[in-house]
C-alpha cells in the first residue's frame, strides 16, 4: 500500500470509529474510553469478578462453620503474607498522559496496599482446612457448566484471535509510526507499546510495580503523547474490534455456549449471595 493509501486508510478507520463510537471522550485515557469490544459481552465484567469473590468468600466461611470455625473471616490474610510474582499487562499499554508522568509504567503504590486482604490473619488450624473449602466452594460456583467446553470460551480464543490482530498491516503499520515517533523523541524504538510497557529495563517487583525511574516516566509520557498524536490506540482498537467479530461469526455456536454457561455462572452467583449475603 502506498503511503497516500496508508493515509487513506487511517482515515476510514477514524470516520468508522467516530460514527461508531458516540460519546467517546476527546482524550482517551483508559482502554475502556475506547469502547466496548465484540467479545466483551462473553467475559467477566469487574462487577461479575466482584459479586463471585463475595460469593466466594460466603461459600468459604460457611464451609469453614462446618469444619469447626465459626468465625473465619470473610477476607482473611494467610498465616504469613506470601510473595507473589504478578504479571501486568494493559490491552493498549500506557494511556494516562497524567500517570505516565508520575508513574511511568507502574502505578501509585497506595493502590497495591488497597487490594490487601481486610480480614485477620488465618490460624493455622483454619489454614488446614481452607484450601479445600475453597476448593469445594469453587466447584459449587461452576454448578452446571462445562468448565473444559464452555467456560469463558472466548478467553481460550485470545490467542488466535490476538494473533490475527498482531499480524494485521494496518496495525503493524500504526505501531510503526508510533515506534519512530517514539525513537525521535530520544528513546528506544520498541516494535510496539507492548514491547515499551514490559521492558525489563523497568524492574518490576514482586507486586508487578516498577521502579519509577527518571528514564521510565519519560519514556511512558512520549508513548503517551504519540500514541494521541497518531491515534494508534484507536486504530488498534478498531482491527481488534473487526477480527472478533469475523471469530464470532465463524464459532457462533460455540460463542452462544460460552454465554449460556456465563449467564449460569451469574445466576449461581445470585444465587449465593441472596441466601448467604
Amino acid at each position: 500500500m502506498t503511503m497516500r493509501g496508508w493515509r487513506l486508510g487511517v482515515v476510514a478507520v477514524l470516520a468508522a470509529l467516530c460514527a461508531s463510537g458516540l460519546g467517546r471522550p476527546d482524550v482517551i485515557r483508559t482502554a475502556s474510553d475506547l469502547g466496548p469490544l465484540p467479545a466483551d459481552r462473553y467475559e467477566l465484567t469487574p462487577q461479575d469478578y466482584q459479586r463471585s469473590r463475595q460469593a466466594l468468600a460466603l461459600l468459604v466461611r460457611q464451609c469453614m462453620a462446618e469444619h469447626g470455625h465459626p468465625a473465619f473471616p470473610l477476607d482473611p490474610r494467610y498465616p504469613s503474607d506470601p510473595i507473589v510474582a504478578t504479571a501486568v499487562s494493559t490491552d493498549y499499554g500506557a494511556l494516562d498522559l497524567t500517570a505516565a508522568h508520575r508513574w511511568g509504567y507502574g502505578w501509585d503504590p497506595a493502590k497495591s496496599r488497597a487490594l490487601r486482604p481486610k480480614g485477620r490473619r488465618m490460624t493455622n488450624a483454619e489454614y488446614a482446612d481452607f484450601p479445600a473449602c475453597n476448593a469445594e466452594s469453587s466447584r459449587r460456583l461452576m454448578r452446571g457448566i462445562d468448565v473444559k467446553r464452555d467456560w469463558l470460551y472466548a478467553s481460550t480464543r485470545t490467542i488466535e484471535v490476538d494473533k490475527a490482530v498482531n499480524h494485521d498491516p494496518r496495525l503493524r503499520k500504526a505501531w510503526d509510526v508510533w515506534s519512530r515517533c517514539v525513537a525521535e523523541q530520544g528513546f528506544t524504538r520498541y516494535p510496539d507499546p507492548q514491547a515499551a510497557y514490559t521492558d525489563t529495563a523497568w524492574q518490576r517487583g514482586s507486586d508487578g510495580n516498577t521502579r519509577h525511574t527518571p528514564r521510565e516516566r519519560a519514556t511512558a509520557a512520549a508513548d503517551v503523547t504519540c500514541k494521541r498524536r497518531h491515534h494508534t490506540a484507536e486504530i488498534w482498537h478498531a482491527v481488534q474490534a473487526r477480527k472478533q467479530a469475523a471469530d464470532i461469526t465463524r464459532h457462533r455456536d460455540r460463542y452462544a455456549a460460552g454465554l449460556q454457561a456465563l449467564r449460569t455462572y451469574r445466576a449461581t452467583i445470585a444465587e449465593v449471595l441472596r441466601k448467604l449475603g
